[in-house]
Parts: C-alpha cells; structure tokens; sequence
C-alpha cells in the first residue's frame, strides 16, 4: 500500500520549507533509496535551485520493471548494479560533464551511462571496552574468522541487499566454496544474523556483540551517537555498494535532469545527508566531503559482483542450507 501510494503521488521533498511561487520546473527520479534518505535532499534541492524533486522510491525489481518504459522518468538513482543492466538494456542515455570527471573509473561506466555519487563499504566494528581488552585487534577477514572466543554480529544476507554484498562480493573473490568454507568458520561466533543493517553496530555499541560486521554508514551513525565503536577496514579488501545515477532515455525534463545530475556530484547532497544521520562515502574523492575519509586505507574487493536476481537467489539459498540452518 505504502509503495503505492509512493507510485501515485511521488515524494517531493518533505515538508515543502520552500517557495512554491519560485519553483520553475520539475523532475522525476526513479529510486531504490529509503525515503528518509531522499526527504532531504529533494527539499534541499528544492529551495537552492528552484526545481522540484519528485523522487519515486520503490523496490529493485519494481525498478527495473519500471524502467523497460522509457519517457516517464527522467532519471534513476539506484545500486550500480541495477545501472549496469539498465545501460546494457538501453533505458539510458550517455551524459558526461565536468563534475563527473573526478569520478574514479571504477565508479562510473566508461561510456557515461551512469556516475557514481556515494559508496558504501563494509567494515569491521568494535566495541572499545572489549578492545583495550585485546593484546591485538583483527583487521583481516582471515584473522576475524581464526579461533577465538569473541562475539560476532551480523546481518541476515536474505534481509538486504546491501547485507547479501558482502557474500556476493566473497564469492565473485574467492569462488563460491571459498566463501562457503568462510562463513562456516564465522558461524559459531555469530550471536545474531540481525534483520536490519543497523542491528549489528548497535549490538557492538551495546556491548552485546564484541564485533560487528556492518556497513559503515550504519556504524558512524551510532559514532555520532555516543556509542563507543572503533572503525576497521579489513586488510584484503572489503564488500560495498556502489549508488550512481543515471539519465533515462526519453527524458521528458532532460535540461533539468542534466542540472541535477551535476549537483548530485558535488558536495551539497552529501553534507545536507550527513546532516541528517546519513554517512556514505563520495565516488568523487576530489570533494570535500571526501577529506574526512582521508588516510582511512579503504580498499575495495576488486571483482564486481554482478550476478543475475536468480543466480544470487540460489547461492543465498546454499548459503542459508549449509551455513545459517547448516549442521
């Protein structure tokens, strides 16, 4: 119902703080981000630029259901997976520009389909009091998954998208029997395959688990809540989810999508998010956003994992078969 509404109505920018009398124009983005998440930016936007952000949120297969017709969105923001199929499919259109050209070639198509805004890695959380107990605090996943008595927090990869990355990514890695044989070592840590991405860094900061296996943005959050948690980036390499932003094809608003999509590169939609408790990493590294992040030594699996909805679905299952509800 709640998706539905969404379809019919669209969510333009929370509470409206803005002067309808000056809005020019409008736009419609098509988008797998939460609704919390675009609330601000798309008032933001709103009362900058005087163009209306109507921002369609809906799920990854709504999405690109939706897609397949083109001229009644102008414009897409979703996981750069789903962007990969979209510009392979033919639903978008090329567009490069100057605020694109900071953009990492990993993080955008080489052919200017799409363009990464933000990025999302996974990473290790501790609880601080259960650090200063530790003669040496792990920062590999082989040391994570080496004997010892700790407590481990986790999401439920069938809960999420961005949960089930991280076993994606060890697969496209490692191979599938590698990541199987993995995850049966983290098993008996586990205190909790969580059902939410924030379960995991509240049960770190809680003192609950001992670490966390969490996202990061989800991590910083509760850091600027007071919770006492250590960030760690794990050595080898690490699992992320990459959002970008792409021009539909048939954009009926294309010269206001193009203003957009600029100002989505730049630093104005990452500060007002973390204004709001939202914390992700910009694509771009030359913004100012990006200094923050500085010195932090991420580094990114370097095999995308970009397998198709029903090839995903039954590696999770064998994951669930032999791992989760495994012996």
């Amino acid at each position: 119902m709640v998706l539905s509404i969404f379809g019919a109505l669209y969510f333009s920018g929370g509470d409206n703080h803005y002067d309808d009398s000056r809005i020019r124009g409008h736009i419609v983005v098509y988008t797998t981000l939460p609704a919390e998440n675009v609330r601000c930016i798309a008032d933001t936007y709103a009362k900058s630029n005087n163009i209306r952000v109507n921002f369609v949120p809906m799920t990854e297969s709504e999405l690109e259901s939706k897609l397949k017709s083109p001229g009644k969105a102008d414009l897409v923001i979703a996981d750069s997976r789903l962007l990969r199929r979209a510009a392979g499919a033919g639903w978008l259109q090329p567009y490069i520009s100057e605020y694109g050209d900071s953009v990492g070639d990993t993080f955008k198509d080489n052919h200017g389909f799409w363009t990464g805004i933000w990025y999302d890695p996974v990473v290790f959380c501790i609880n601080k009091d259960y650090m200063r107990k530790l003669r040496h605090i792990p920062n590999s996943w082989e040391e994570l998954a080496a004997p010892n008595s700790y407590r481990l927090g986790i999401t439920d990869f069938m809960a999420a998208d961005n949960a089930s990355n991280i076993y994606m990514f060890m697969v496209a890695q490692y191979g599938e029997e590698r990541a199987l044989e993995y995850m049966r070592a983290l098993h008996p840590k586990v205190v909790q395959y969580a059902k939410y991405l924030s379960t995991p860094a509240r049960m770190a900061g809680m003192g609950e688990a001992d670490i966390s296996i969490a996202v990061q943005s989800e991590v910083l959050r509760y850091v600027g809540e007071g919770y006492p948690l250590k960030v760690i980036y794990p050595a080898e390499g690490t699992a992320y989810t990459l959002t970008g932003i792409g021009l539909m094809i048939n954009s009926p608003h294309a010269d206001n999508a193009r203003e957009f999509l600029n100002w989505m590169l730049t630093d104005a939609p990452l500060q007002v998010m973390q204004e709001n408790g939202f914390y992700f990493m910009p694509a771009n590294s030359s913004l100012m956003t990006a200094r923050q992040f500085s010195g932090k030594n991420v580094v990114l699996y370097n095999q995308l994992a970009d397998y198709p909805e029903n090839q995903r679905r039954q590696m999770l299952d064998r994951w669930l078969k032999e791992v989760r509800f495994g012996s």
